[in-house]
């Protein structure tokens, strides 16, 4: 097949997302949160974990820590306990007190709005920044998660797995007004449809301008 230009591939990326749009019209953040920290602690706990368990363990988890300033007061014995079922318990507990101890010393307790600020503090990179300028701040931004990456390459919008060469290639794609929008569509998408294991194929809506598609059974 000939290779698809770059005009081409704008189109067909902002008709995917017209298509995922309609069909996940509610799509948000999973991560049940209040204001900027609670999102950040939240995404930190995601890592390796559903969501799901995540918003089991975070409303006790904000009522002992309700800011960044009794989170930096907070032991790392304290706090493994607290977020044990959530997995990596000892690494996010370093993560989650660094953070909290960077944000009391460098931004007087308040969570910082800018991606340069954010990817200086423990345990932030530039995926769980977009979650937070993203959600908490309404600063354009894409999210590379596993779905993104995934799904992204399966749909060539993308290629390889480099998740920032990924968000910039996305970027050139879309509209900075739909990043945030896309990316809770692209991740619903790969959580219902497009599952990794057993994508179905048959039933996406993106079954015609996916290359990766497969052809559906004969018969059928």
């Amino acid at each position: 097949m000939p290779r698809e230009g770059k005009e081409a591939k704008r189109r067909r990326a902002e008709e995917i997302n017209r298509r995922l749009t309609r069909e996940y019209p509610e799509a948000c953040c999973a991560l049940v949160h209040e204001n900027p920290y609670q999102l950040l602690v939240a995404t930190i706990l995601s890592a390796q974990c559903t969501d799901k368990r995540v918003n089991m363990v975070t409303p006790a988890f904000f009522a002992a820590y309700p800011d960044a300033t009794a989170l930096a007061e907070a032991s790392l014995e304290d706090i493994g306990e607290a977020i044990r079922s959530t997995g990596f318990f000892n690494a996010k507990s370093k993560s989650l007190k660094g953070m909290a101890e960077a944000v009391v010393e460098r931004h007087s307790g308040e969570i910082p709005g800018k991606m340069e600020q954010l990817t200086k503090l423990p345990g932030v990179g530039r995926k769980t920044a977009n979650v937070i300028l993203g959600n908490a701040f309404d600063v354009p931004g894409i999210v590379v998660d596993t779905h993104m990456l995934r799904l992204s390459n399966l749909l060539d919008l993308s290629e390889g797995r480099d998740a920032v060469k990924v968000e910039y290639a996305l970027m050139g794609l879309l509209p900075a007004e739909e990043w945030a929008m896309f990316s809770h569509r692209i991740i619903e998408h790969g959580r219902q449809v497009c599952i990794a294991r057993r994508p179905r194929c048959e039933e996406c809506v993106l079954n015609d301008l996916c290359p990766s598609a497969k052809e559906p059974t004969s018969g059928q």
